[in-house]
């Protein structure tokens, strides 16, 4: 004889199990036969093509400013021009190629915006979740997933604290420390914020580690899986990874950082392990395949990629402002979003202008300023100047 309350339980259950799957496949971005063929056609380029305005300009920008690096320029689906220029590590003199991967630095942090943003659209994370619910020995109060994606948490930059601990107890530098390590840190110095939460916007590096930290809890995955499975396959970035210092004694790269001048290679410490503020590797090709894969949908969808976009600080200097791991500039008509980077030798800046439908990276391995002198190109292809001094920085982390 049937109990009637114990098979309905099992029915419920079998209901919420498939549930569960078909909406965990819904959410998972499966790549199609045409994403493959519309990849390819994207990354289709003609040197011979190549955009002569533009080039005199990058080799103006090279023999007079000392570019070292990378380039690719999109409009409208086709690369008006794409080069390397320079040396991958100058001690071996080694050339750069355009499929060379750089440390991206803070250029990782929209992808980290993106990865979070899925799962607040999946619903395992809420935006005005705390931080205490996902470490309670967290030792801030009212810090929100919110808050990190728009630098408004208000903490101190654990690169800079952490490096004064390390020095201080005479640490071994050359062992790379993990997330979780710096987030246990956290929880035993409880160092003094910057300032309280969501009183004003600080650009800050503590923000999207402690983000990457919350993505491994909230998926069981380390932050390099989920983002190959999540992002990086999704949009065919296949020259991509996520590479740490607490996994590998020597990050496997041919293309070295150098500080300024040719006379510094800068040597990969412990704080090359904490990734999701950096971190990611990557290619110019790969970073304009990140930029179709979100027009078309792949990775986030429109509302939430729209609030992605959507300035949630005080403007700055009327045009600049700062969304869910995007800066963003808007002016003459155009919405362009982008983020720049500087750590450790590499020193970058990507350009999506979302009106114009134009696409601009440069990857740099010699942190000379440079990149400062980009006007000409941003006329040349029409967009608007966006400069707000955007490497005068105290330091390598404050304002990358």
């Amino acid at each position: 004889m049937f109990k009637f309350p114990a098979l309905a339980q099992i029915i419920l259950a079998l209901f919420f199990l498939t549930s569960c799957s078909s909406r965990e496949q819904k959410n998972t971005k499966i790549r199609t036969s045409e994403d493959d063929k519309s990849d390819s056609l994207l990354l289709v380029y003609d040197p011979a093509k190549a955009d002569t305005r533009i080039h005199a300009f990058m080799q103006k920008l090279h023999k007079t400013r000392g570019f070292n690096g990378n380039v690719l320029v999109a409009k409208k689906g086709k690369i008006l021009y794409e080069n390397a220029i320079g040396w991958a590590d100058y001690l071996h003199k080694d050339s750069l190629t355009t499929s060379s991967r750089f440390e991206l630095a803070s250029v990782t942090k929209p992808m980290t915006g993106i990865a979070v943003l899925q799962l607040v659209e999946q619903g395992k994370i809420k935006l005005d979740q705390d931080v205490r619910d996902f470490f309670p020995d967290f030792p801030y109060t009212g810090i929100t997933v919110r808050m990190l994606l728009c630098h408004r948490s208000g903490m101190m930059n654990y690169v800079y604290f952490v490096d004064g601990i390390f020095r201080k107890e005479h640490k071994n530098q050359s062992k790379g420390i993990t997330n979780q390590d710096v987030m246990k840190i956290i929880a035993e110095k409880k160092p003094a914020p910057y300032t309280q939460p969501n009183r004003k916007f600080h650009y800050n590096n503590s923000n999207f580690m402690v983000l990457a930290a919350i993505i491994e809890k909230v998926t069981g995955k380390s932050y390099t899986e989920y983002m190959k499975e999540n992002v990086f396959d999704p949009a065919g970035m296949k020259n991509t990874a996520v590479l740490s210092k607490a996994t590998y004694d020597k990050i496997p790269t041919d293309v070295v950082g150098h500080d300024r001048t040719w006379r510094y290679s800068v040597v990969q410490n412990f704080l090359d392990g904490p990734v999701g503020d950096k971190g990611i590797y990557s290619t110019v090709q790969d970073l304009l395949l990140l930029d179709h894969a979100l027009k078309k949908g792949r990775l986030l969808s429109k509302a939430w990629q729209d609030s992605a976009y959507t300035g949630h600080n005080p403007m700055i200097k009327g045009h600049f402002n700062y969304g869910y791991g995007w800066r963003i500039f808007e002016g003459d008509g155009h919405k362009v979003v982008y983020h720049t980077g500087w750590w450790h030798g590499f020193r970058h800046i990507y350009l999506r202008d979302l009106t114009a439908d134009i696409t601009i990276v440069l990857l740099s391995n010699l942190t000379n300023g440079s990149l400062l002198q980009l006007d000409e190109l941003f006329n040349l292809v029409g967009m608007p100047v966006v400069r707000k001094s955007a490497y005068t920085g105290a330091g390598e982390t404050s304002e990358d």
